[in-house]
């Protein structure tokens, strides 16, 4: 084990008459008969098990704010049945970073697996860290990384909560990192180089069937990646992800756009973000594709929570959860990243179509931009300048993001249910807004209020009442002081 620091600024017996025991035995006898002639009453057959099934294994994650980065190195994963045999669903190197799949999920690849019934499975992980931010005792930031250069087998969990049966042409895999479960470490995520910590990659892991179903459909929204290919035949495309899978992804006339005009906008280089479903046959059809920046010479992108901003410069600090494009492949891009925003475009992530309704102004600007927004960055820098001079930002959006919190208060506004939200004192949001040299941007950084209409996707188990805890997940504005949140997914919460 290491730790390792990029940077720092500072999980009683009676006897039966023989007569009525005959009785009782003919009784039977007739029932079973009956049950036999009519079908009444037999237990349905259960799935023919033969063959085999396409299986997209999907990766999300269930987080508080306590992380803002975990990365996981795989190099395998198998299946056990019930009878104990075992199937490879892959034995090549794929990286994951899990906390932008917060509330989320994110295809990782597709195997052909036999029809069976599973009742357990074993991931392999090799290199592992995780990266959290928190003021130091002093009021300084201190960003400080985890890690290990291999994982032992046996801190590594796969919890099957209830056997998974395989059947059918196409279906999914839902494998989930408990991330409060997986580390361990000093209380405020302080680097004083002797606080113990520990990694122990912990996933539940669950079926997931497709359908077209628009209350059951499995979406997978805000891909960020790299167009590798384009094939204007059936107006598909390559997407490589930032953790270097490539998928294919599908269009069709209700595909919409922002930045470019159509499919045609789309080019081999082109860095996007999107939205996806996927399909019956676990093929993804792109919902809407967002290209933030359509100059290709030299891009790169990067999205994360703001750190920092200044209040005399027009300097932000981003964590860049992920990044992309020319300083990524150069080996120049860093965690975290400084952005001058001074020629910026500042602009709002295209996701949601409800803004104009929100009984607040939607506003997404230099001047109302707060710590603890997830934002997405480009530049076209060939290089990393030394402070004063930083990477020139050429575009900042506000991007979706999940808040993990209490809910103290029910109200309503029009058609939206307003929920006041408190946040864990570890939150970024209250955390960061104290930091010295930078404009109070909020009232109360303790404290979002969430909108939540009729477009919004209601996936707890729990109620939404005073004293729950649950993770929304949606644009998080500045509105004079006050963080409201345009919400797109409530999801149930983990343990503040």
């Amino acid at each position: 084990m290491q730790r390792i620091i990029p940077w720092q600024l500072q999980f009683g017996s009676a006897r039966i008459p023989f007569t009525i025991l005959i009785v009782g035995v003919v009784l039977a006898a007739l029932s079973l008969s009956s049950c036999g002639s009519s079908g009444t009453g037999t237990i349905p057959p259960g799935p023919v098990l033969t063959g085999t099934t396409q299986v997209t294994l999907l990766l999300s994650s269930t987080a508080n704010s306590q992380v803002s980065q975990f990365n996981l190195g795989f190099s395998g994963f198998t299946l056990t049945s019930q009878s104990g045999k075992v199937v490879t669903l892959f034995s090549t190197n794929q990286n994951a970073e899990f906390i932008h799949l917060n509330s989320n999920a994110e295809t990782l690849l597709t195997a052909t697996v036999p029809q069976d019934i599973y009742t357990a499975a074993t991931a392999t992980v090799g290199p592992t860290n995780f990266t959290c931010s928190a003021l130091t005792p002093t009021g300084g930031l201190d960003v400080s990384t985890y890690a290990y250069g291999a994982t032992p087998a046996n801190q590594v969990v796969v919890n099957v909560p209830a056997p998974i049966t395989i059947t059918g042409a196409a279906m999914g895999l839902s494998l989930n990192l408990q991330v409060s479960q997986s580390v361990s470490f000093p209380a405020q995520c302080f680097t004083d180089g002797i606080s113990p910590y520990s990694i122990t990659p912990t996933f539940s892991l669950s079926p997931v069937i497709f359908s077209t179903d628009p209350t059951k459909v499995v979406k997978e929204n805000g891909l960020e990646g790299k167009v590798s290919a384009v094939s204007a035949a059936n107006n598909s495309f390559g997407l490589t992800l930032a953790d270097g899978q490539t998928l294919m992804i599908g269009t069709s006339d209700l595909t919409s756009y922002q930045g470019i005009n159509n499919f045609a906008g789309l080019t081999p280089g082109t860095i996007l973000n999107m939205d996806a479903v996927v399909q019956l046959d676990g093929s993804l059809l792109a919902t809407r594709i967002e290209v933030n920046d359509t100059d290709p010479a030299n891009l790169s992108v990067a999205s994360g929570p703001l750190l920092q901003t200044n209040s005399t410069i027009p300097l932000v600090v981003d964590f860049a959860t992920q990044h992309q494009g020319y300083l990524t492949d150069s080996k120049q891009a860093s965690i975290p990243e400084y952005y001058n925003y001074g020629s910026a475009t500042f602009q709002v992530s295209a996701h949601y179509t409800n803004l104009p309704n929100l009984p607040f102004p939607a506003s997404f600007t230099a001047a109302t931009m707060f710590p603890g927004q997830n934002v997405y960055v480009t530049t076209h820098a060939t290089s990393v300048p030394g402070g004063p001079n930083y990477l020139s930002a050429a575009g900042v959006t506000l991007l979706p993001q999940t808040i993990n919190g209490l809910i103290a208060e029910v109200a309503s506004d029009g058609a939206f249910t307003l929920y006041s939200v408190t946040l864990a004192p570890y939150d970024l949001i209250p955390q960061l807004s104290v930091q010295a040299g930078q404009t109070t941007a909020l009232t109360n950084p303790n404290t979002a209020v969430v909108y939540v209409d009729s477009n919004t996707q209601m996936l707890s188990s729990k109620p939404l009442a005073p004293g729950s805890v649950m993770r929304f997940t949606g644009l998080l504005f500045n509105d004079g002081g006050t963080a409201r949140m345009d919400c797109g997914k409530i999801n149930d919460g983990v343990p503040q």
